[in-house]
């Protein structure tokens, strides 16, 4: 049986609607990235409290922190980075999340990213170590202009680094928007690592995000496949049908349900369970 999150903050600022909402369309986790308009790692130790106090009045529990680690330039100061880093892997404890969401680093338009690959490398590392030291998987996820933006990269990444808490999460419309045909280019090969799968798909003509199976993101191959092969992870809703930036979007309490349905209408036609 497969276990459905989301990124919740894509419903309302407001972290009790977020958790209303999810709770209403069954949904037993949760990804958290911000609440109140404010990132989960800028959040206080207050506010962390009063979201653990809404989440178990609500039957939620935390499936991963929806970090922005690794969403700065690969020559921004890495020092504070790394702490930031440390104080993600203590978010994750205060919520007894088993995940962390992470990016390996934006690369400057028009550069080659095989220049920076050994700084990427070596910071990724450092990050592992962590994770590692914090007992949490760091998940990272394909993004349009990182280093691991297309298949070869993020298993460059995640073999070279080497790490047991270093795994990938699966987001096929960021590998649309980067001219990548998901299932068909990358599944092979990235499978051994796949611990965690976004549920967002686009349109390869001109990016735009659509809901599942509605785009080129291969989704109902992928699923099919994960099921043969005997996934047993977490799907996160992560829809992007509304207002989006580099560092979230919101798609509001209808088209997250959009999302939702969309992915469960294809779930209930191949016969999958799910809760």
């Amino acid at each position: 049986m497969w276990t459905l999150s989301g990124f919740v903050d894509e419903i309302s600022p407001d972290f009790t609607e977020q958790c209303k909402v999810a709770a209403g369309l069954g949904l037993k986790y949760v990804e958290v990235r911000s609440a109140w308009g404010i990132n989960i790692l800028d959040l206080d130790a207050d506010q962390l409290a009063t979201m653990t106090e809404i989440l178990a009045a609500h039957d939620l529990r935390v499936s991963s922190i929806g970090s922005p680690i690794g969403k700065v330039f690969i020559d921004d100061d890495f020092a504070g980075h790394l702490d930031r880093m440390r104080h993600a892997a203590e978010v994750a404890h205060t919520f007894e999340a088993p995940y962390i969401r992470l990016f390996s680093f934006f690369i400057h338009a028009g550069t080659d990213p095989a220049d920076y690959r050994d700084e990427v490398i070596s910071r990724m590392r450092a990050i592992a170590k962590v994770g590692e030291e914090a007992d949490v998987i760091l998940l990272h996820e394909n993004e349009k202009d990182i280093y691991g933006d297309i298949p070869s990269r993020c298993l460059d990444v995640v073999e070279s680094v080497g790490s047991r808490h270093l795994r990938l999460a699966w987001d096929p419309a960021n590998f649309v928007q980067v001219g990548v045909r998901p299932f068909t280019d990358g599944y092979a090969a990235l499978r051994p690592y796949i611990e965690y799968v976004q549920i967002k798909d686009a349109l390869a003509a001109d990016g735009t995000v659509v809901p599942a199976g509605a785009g080129d993101g291969e989704v109902v191959q992928t699923v099919r496949a994960l099921r043969d092969d005997g996934f047993d992870g977490f799907f996160s809703l992560e829809p992007h049908l509304g207002d989006v930036s580099s560092f979230g979007a919101h798609s509001g309490p209808e088209l997250f349900t959009t999302a939702w349905r969309a992915f469960t209408d294809i779930l209930t036609a191949e016969g999958i369970e799910y809760k």
